[in-house]
């Protein structure tokens, strides 16, 4: 676990050395209307350091708070030190903008920041050493700069640890041009160069005489390499160019733009410009009595506390939802963890990961799960998604992706709660990434489903480890051995592997016959300790808790199956498990049956004084009395929706049409009316106050 006052050390010399591959030309490309500052700041400001999906975010955000929010956290993502007042990166970039547009820019009609030299100074800063050769006889102004990396620097942004930029003046009056070895040539060097212009030895020659030192920079920018074999400069130059050209999009971890997009309408604005990397995992395991978990974790790159007296504190909001495969949510949940340290507790959770590991039941189907994690304490958020498949009782024999973990143990025996990862009797402990030791098990956790006991008893399971595709172990057991079907777990020790990429591939065999294989990946590291998270856990109740049938008829009753919903929450109501969402799900079947009386009496206890029931619970309620002609209980419960949620069309027009019930027409004129007033768009109310002034019945 990271804690936020330990901040990983990124050397601002090494976090400028970068450029987006849209030269300040994309803006003229771009054809979003921006405010002119949005505009400059897209076009000048971070001409050189935004990624194309950065600029792509930008240009699809909605108003100056959302641009301001996101300025925010582009500077942010390049802050070295986040913990200074001052972001380091964002005051050497303005330096070098600054520098650019007042020595850079004299010899050209346009700012200096546009210029080659310019680019080439905001996006690599000062060279190491710059040689000028002005009035030379027999070559143009030009200028030499060479810049020398450290070699771990150098490797990790892709460049040589030494090279030269040249930048030459064809006339007094032209700007400095950045110069390729192959497009230009050492011919275009020279004023009174008179050789075959192809012919790049004979024009290195002419320039040598001149001066060496020029006609040796003029074949590479790479000391210490010359021309090739057939007398032409060689490509790696010009790769050196096309590499600075391109590194902010390579160097630059700009998924957080994604996120911030994505994210900009759910999480505040104190949020969005702080998003973490993060990781997660995610398995499903069914219940043969009952129905399937989905159990997952999430791991922030960073857990950030807060002092609170003698203690430490972090307090975490996660949000989940899951969408079927056409994006319709069927499931939405929220759940809270405080954390609490002492010094010492806090100093060892320095040195480790930190996971959040939870679980829920869900009905049979393929699905999209969406988890967000949000920590009060910092403001920060992460995320992560996951396919997941729940399959159903007519799915057939198969079984699921096998869950990788580096240990595993007998569960609590006498725990009841039901806790993530557990497989049967034995919890699995896993980690995200999937990475080994030699000192720790490959731990197997998956089920087999669908079997009959007589398949059960000729089946047998077959465990391949491959790297690269080339064989590495394999073994057999039979299905029967394993005492808890459908739960398989199976362990092999890590330290029969040397470090590497492995794929491990999982078949089950009926007879000999291949029915189902499924394939995971995961790494045996060089390390000897790697650093396991500390878990926070949510533990959920017993099997068979009245909780679960009030979770999985909201999710029937949300993907269109009120047949299936409507017994499970019927039952969860009547043992008192049941929430004001459920009520409404249940209510919205009642409606559709034309049930309104029993619809009216589920929602009434949530209408009662000091409840925080929602808009729509008040509504349903208010529309089942309609329906039924109870038309004076509707107009009360009107007139105390008004006193909580403010006087709005919806509420209006219901009363309206209250009021038409009882007979009113003056005072159902006077609703619409006002309605009109705060939405003219409303067609059907439009008929209604017509239908008011001519004879025949008012449609209700």
């Amino acid at each position: 676990m990271k804690i936020k006052k330990i901040v990983p050390f990124r050397p601002i010399a090494a976090a400028l050395v970068i450029l987006a591959f849209l030269a300040p030309a994309a803006a003229a490309r771009d054809k979003v209307k921006l405010p002119a500052f949005y505009q400059k700041w897209l076009d000048e400001d971070v001409a050189y350091i935004i990624s194309s999906l950065e600029r792509e975010v930008f240009l699809k955000l909605q108003s100056d708070r959302e641009r301001n929010s996101f300025i925010e956290a582009f500077w942010k993502r390049r802050d070295p030190a986040p913990l200074t007042p001052e972001n380091e990166f964002k005051i050497e970039h303005d330096r070098r903008i600054a520098y650019a547009n007042k020595y850079y820019g004299r010899t050209a009609p346009k700012p200096g920041w546009k210029t080659d030299r310019g680019r080439m100074y905001i996006i690599l800063g000062e060279p190491n050493d710059v040689q000028r050769f002005y009035g030379k006889m027999g070559v143009y102004d030009l200028e030499i700069w060479f810049y020398q990396q450290k070699s771990e620097s150098a490797a990790a942004w892709g460049l040589p640890p030494g090279f030269n930029l040249m930048f030459f003046q064809e006339g007094s009056a032209s700007d400095f041009k950045l110069y390729s070895p192959t497009t230009d040539g050492p011919m275009a060097l020279m004023t009174d160069y008179r050789g075959d212009p192809t012919d790049y030895a004979d024009a290195y020659q002419a320039l040598r005489d001149i001066d060496n030192t020029i006609a040796t920079a003029s074949v590479s920018l790479i000391p210490g390499e010359g021309l090739s074999m057939v007398g032409r400069p060689q490509l790696t130059s010009d790769l050196l160019l096309n590499k600075i050209e391109t590194i902010a999009a390579e160097r630059i971890d700009d998924q957080y733009a994604a996120k911030f997009l994505e994210f900009k309408d759910v999480v505040d604005v104190e949020y969005s410009a702080n998003f973490l990397d993060s990781d997660g995992s995610a398995a499903v395991i069914s219940d043969p009595s009952g129905p399937a978990f989905v159990h997952y974790m999430i791991e922030p790159g960073r857990l950030s506390v807060e002092p609170v007296g003698e203690e430490f504190i972090t307090r975490l909001l996660v949000n989940g939802t899951v969408s079927t495969t056409e994006g319709k949510p069927i499931y939405q949940f929220e759940k809270t963890a405080t954390i609490r340290f002492d010094k010492t507790r806090l100093g060892e959770l320095g040195r480790v990961p930190f996971a959040f590991q939870d679980l829920f039941p869900l009905l049979p189907g393929s699905f999209k799960l969406s988890v967000l994690l949000k920590n009060e304490s910092s403001k920060e958020f992460c995320s992560f998604e996951r396919s997941i498949v729940v399959p159903g009782s007519d799915a057939g024999a198969g079984m699921t992706a096998p869950l990788l973990g580096f240990r595993s143990a007998p569960a609590d025996p006498a725990r009841a709660t039901l806790k993530p990862f557990q497989f049967g009797s034995i919890q699995v402990y896993v980690q995200a990434s999937r990475v080994l030791t030699k000192s720790d098990p490959l731990v197997l956790a998956f089920q087999v489903l669908g079997l009959d006991e007589a398949s059960r008893s000729r089946a047998r399971l077959r465990f391949e480890i491959t790297k690269e595709g080339q064989p590495v172990k394999d073994w057999e057991r039979d299905l029967a051995g394993y005492a808890e079907i459908p739960n398989v777990v199976e362990s092999v020790p890590a330290a029969d592997f040397a470090p590497a990429i492995y794929d491990v591939k999982v078949l089950l065999l009926v007879d000999g016959r291949e029915i189902a294989s499924t394939t995971q990946a995961f790494a045996l590291s060089y390390q000897e300790n790697i650093p396991r998270p500390w878990i926070h856990v949510k533990l959920m109740p017993a099997k068979g808790n009245p909780v679960y049938d009030e979770i999985l008829g909201r999710q029937y009753e949300a993907a269109g199956r009120p047949a299936e919903a409507r017994p499970l929450l019927e039952k969860a109501r009547a043992e008192n498990a049941f929430t004001a969402d459920a009520a409404l799900a249940l209510a919205r079947i009642y409606d559709q049956a034309g049930e309104y009386p029993s619809e009216a009496a589920l929602l009434e206890p949530f209408l009662a004084e000091g409840t925080d029931s929602s808009f729509e619970l008040w509504t349903m309620a208010a529309g089942a009395r309609l329906k039924n002609g109870n038309f004076a209980e509707a107009l009360d419960i009107l007139d105390r929706a008004m006193a909580r949620f403010g006087v709005n069309t919806v509420l209006l027009n219901l009363s309206g049409d209250a009021y038409l019930g009882q007979g009113r027409p003056a005072e159902a004129k006077a609703a619409w009316e006002r309605s009109m007033s705060l939405n003219t768009d409303q067609p059907e109310i439009k008929a209604k106050l017509g239908a008011l002034k001519s004879p025949g019945p008012v449609p209700v």
